[in-house]
């Protein structure tokens, strides 16, 4: 099937990089759908004998309103169960419902087998690109262009889904795990006996290849981090209005050191954090807290017009 390019000019896409798919490793996503399947179905699939294997064809449906993302999971997920999927809608596509966004075919019971996990996959990952893509436009709506960016809260086992789905709803997806970056946090500090044993541990492992970013609960350990070389320093659960004057006076001193603001960070409050002096804002709510998209997949007669079932 040969990949859809993206319009120039269409206002009812969200466009994403064309390529974020390539981040995927197929053998990853080829075992993440083995182990999705596997726990939805570990045993007799009891329900293969009313369908049987005849073959048939389905129409996805969006009923509600955000961004698409997760196809490369969707079709990791049919491909392991012998089902083809034919999209009408590219990736960071801007649903508006009732939309028709793709078509699988397949053996009925193959395709039955994969509805719910692929579906599951498929919202989870639309809903965070939803919450991501409304971060990033209430950052720009206030005139900051810095970077919006994910946490580490993700859920188990399914970090890979949304991550993604924070880089096509157009943020940033931040470490993706505790190798990406050397992340001193509070209780490091404590362990290691305060920020300058702390951060001069970090900076030997870091080496030449890892940034250092140390969490800051005042000004003064800012200041003490960034004079011990971190790279980048979190100004955690600070109030905007403590905020906006720490980042500026320790960039007044540092102003090479990159200023993250964190914690308590929503989407109706984000626009109070953005600011000159702040590098990076993160929020824990765009994989914790985002509502999972409404997909639907409905089989239809070969032959037949797919039409949307109507509500009773």
């Amino acid at each position: 099937m040969q990949p859809e390019r993206q319009p120039k000019c269409n206002p009812g896409l969200r466009l994403s990089f064309p390529g974020l798919a390539l981040l995927l490793p197929p053998t990853t996503l080829a075992a993440l759908a083995d182990n999705w399947l596997r726990e939805d179905c570990p045993g007799p699939n009891h329900a293969a004998l009313v369908t049987g294997a005849a073959p048939s064809q389905a129409v996805l449906w969006a009923k509600s309103p955000g961004v698409l993302a997760g196809r490369p999971f969707f079709d990791a997920i049919f491909a392991r169960v012998n089902c083809q999927v034919s999209w009408f809608l590219p990736e960071g596509s801007k649903l508006v419902p009732v939309a028709r966004v793709a078509e699988v075919r397949g053996p009925a019971h193959c395709l039955l087998l994969g509805e719910r996990v692929a579906l599951n996959t498929l919202a989870r990952c639309s809903g965070v690109a939803s919450a991501a893509a409304a971060a990033v436009e209430a950052a720009r709506e206030a005139g900051w262009a810095g970077h919006v960016a994910g946490t580490r809260k993700t859920t188990p086992g399914f970090r890979l889904v949304e991550k993604y789905g924070l880089l096509v709803g157009g943020a940033k997806a931040h470490r993706y795990d505790l190798g990406g970056l050397v992340m001193v946090k509070d209780n490091h500090l404590v362990a290691a006996g305060g920020v300058e044993k702390a951060v001069w541990g970090a900076r030997q492992v870091a080496d030449f290849a890892l940034k250092v970013e140390v969490e800051c609960r005042s000004l003064q350990e800012a200041v003490e981090a960034a004079e011990a070389g971190a790279d980048l320093v979190l100004l955690d659960n600070f109030k905007p209005e403590e905020l906006h004057p720490t980042a500026a006076a320790l960039k007044a001193r540092f102003p090479g050191v990159g200023v993250e603001a964190s914690g308590g960070i929503t989407l109706v409050n984000l626009p109070r954090f953005c600011g000159p002096h702040i590098d990076v804002i993160s929020l824990g709510m765009l994989t914790q807290a985002a509502p999972a998209l409404d997909f639907s997949l409905k089989l239809f007669a070969e032959g037949t017009a797919p039409v949307y079932p109507a509500l009773p």
